[in-house]
């Protein structure tokens, strides 16, 4: 069984920031940073960092030497990554002293995959391989569409949640993680276990883990329910906190943990995620998540 993660490859520029930006209000920043990001690369590595062996199907720009650096640095395989001419994918990010952030995307070279390349992509992959998808990308509902038809797994984190998603045929997914704000957006409902029972009847094929923060995280599916609680620590930056949580459970599960031990390992993993600063930078090592495991449990 093979993982595809076909998603965005960004450059991210974080702002540290006393409050978010107002609308018609000028703030002065309190620093800035560039870090390697990207909801695609943030999962990829998780996923390689998890133990898992992981493809990443994307665009990068003429400004991509140090993406695609950073995805074999980290045993990500980088075959189906394409350079475009251009740039890449950018994100501005606004972080607070909470931790709270804010973030506006370019797509770049996301938005530049033709249906030739996925075509390509998706040849090389089959029946019961993972397909991992965010929404930083165009053709999102064609390779839905395309590697539903090949059997294939498809893992969806619907973020941003957008008109395009919406348009997308999600009763293809097999399993959906996202968050509260994501939950309601696709259901309407607010309260977590509406929010779950709604997608049960939109979506009754499919398997979903809602993650709540500071509340935990709660798997839905096949009649059943698992809740996880979450680890209090001082957050810092939470910019790959729900990416570092993605790519850790679906690790864990290829793995063949439990549900329970899999939302246990993706917790933890995130817990450690948002101590640190960016993206890519905040991602833990296995043995990290480990090693916090034993101390906290």
């Amino acid at each position: 069984m093979k993982v595809l993660n076909y998603g965005s490859l960004n450059y991210d520029h974080v702002y540290a920031v006393d409050h978010m930006v107002s609308e018609g209000e000028t703030l002065s920043s309190l620093s800035m940073e560039t870090h390697l990001g990207g909801k695609g690369l943030n999962q990829s590595i998780a996923l390689a960092k998890a133990g898992a062996a992981v493809y990443h199907g994307g665009m990068v720009g003429e400004d991509g030497d140090q993406l695609l650096e950073a995805s074999r640095r980290f045993g990500v395989h980088t075959d189906f990554i394409t350079r475009h001419p251009g740039r890449s994918g950018h994100a501005i990010i606004q972080v607070t002293p909470k931790g709270e952030n804010a973030i506006l995307l370019y797509q770049g070279a996301n938005g530049k995959n033709s249906e030739e390349k996925v075509d390509q992509v998706l040849s090389e992959f089959g029946e019961e391989d993972i397909l991992l998808l965010q929404n930083e990308i165009n053709l999102l509902g064609s390779m839905i569409d395309k590697a539903y038809e090949k059997h294939m797994k498809i893992v969806l984190n619907p973020s941003p949640l957008n008109e395009t998603l919406l348009k997308c045929d999600l009763k293809k997914v097999s399993l959906f993680i996202l968050n509260e704000v994501e939950g309601e957006q696709l259901t309407g409902e607010t309260e977590p276990e509406k929010i779950l029972e709604k997608l049960e009847i939109l979506y009754p094929a499919s398997e979903a883990v809602l993650t709540l923060g500071r509340q935990g995280s709660i798997y839905a599916g096949k009649g059943k329910r698992y809740r996880g609680r979450s680890f209090s620590v001082p957050a810092v930056d939470t910019t790959a906190a729900g990416d570092t949580y993605t790519g850790y459970f679906l690790a864990s599960v290829l793995q063949g943990k439990s549900i329970e031990e899999s939302i246990k390992t993706a917790s933890a993993a995130s817990a450690i995620a948002v101590t640190r600063k960016g993206a890519v930078p905040s991602i833990p090592e296995r043995k990290e998540v480990e090693a916090f495991l034993n101390k906290y449990l």
